[in-house]
Formats: C-alpha cells, structure tokens, sequence
C-alpha cells in the first residue's frame, strides 16, 4: 500500500514535525512498508475464529469491597509541609 509525499507532509503538519525533503521521501517509504506488511492480515482465513480482546486470558484483579476503617487524619497529614485542621495547606494557584 503507498502512501504519498503528500500524505506524510500533511502528517507531520498535524504532529507540528518539521521534516526534510528527504526525511519526507524516507518515511513515506518506510510507512508504505509498514502497510504493505499489516495488509497480509487481510490473506488470513479468520472464518470461525472467535475475536478477543487480549492475546491471553485475563481474570479480573480487583478484589472484593470491604469497610474497613479510615486512616487517622493526623497520620495521613503528618508529612504535609504546612496543614490546617485536617487540610493541606498549599501556594495559590493563579
């Protein structure tokens, strides 16, 4: 699959990339390449193969919700540089 001059330039516009002539004429090689190789997938008989998200299984990691109790104010502050009450005291941000 080719992808033009054109093409590449109007990319690298968009990503503020300020390419040579023949920086411009490499990656369109290159990216030409690239697509060539990814539309192999397209001679794949994937007739009866199930999609998937993941390459391998994934259980779910989260665990189960339990109360518990909170951390003491004051621990969870006590390496705030500056605190009022149970507050962290920080610069004004303008």
């Amino acid at each position: 699959m080719k992808i033009s001059e054109e093409e590449v330039r109007h990319v690298a516009k968009l990503a503020r990339l300020d390419l040579t002539d023949e920086e411009v004429a490499m990656f369109s090689r290159q990216v030409g390449d690239i697509l060539d190789y990814v539309d192999q997938l397209n001679t794949v008989d994937t007739e009866g193969v199930e999609g998937a998200s993941h390459a391998i299984s994934v259980n779910n990691a989260f665990r189960e919700d339990k109360v518990k109790d909170s951390m003491d104010p004051d621990l969870a502050l006590s390496n705030a540089p500056e605190r009022e009450d149970t507050d962290i005291i920080v610069p004004k941000v303008i």
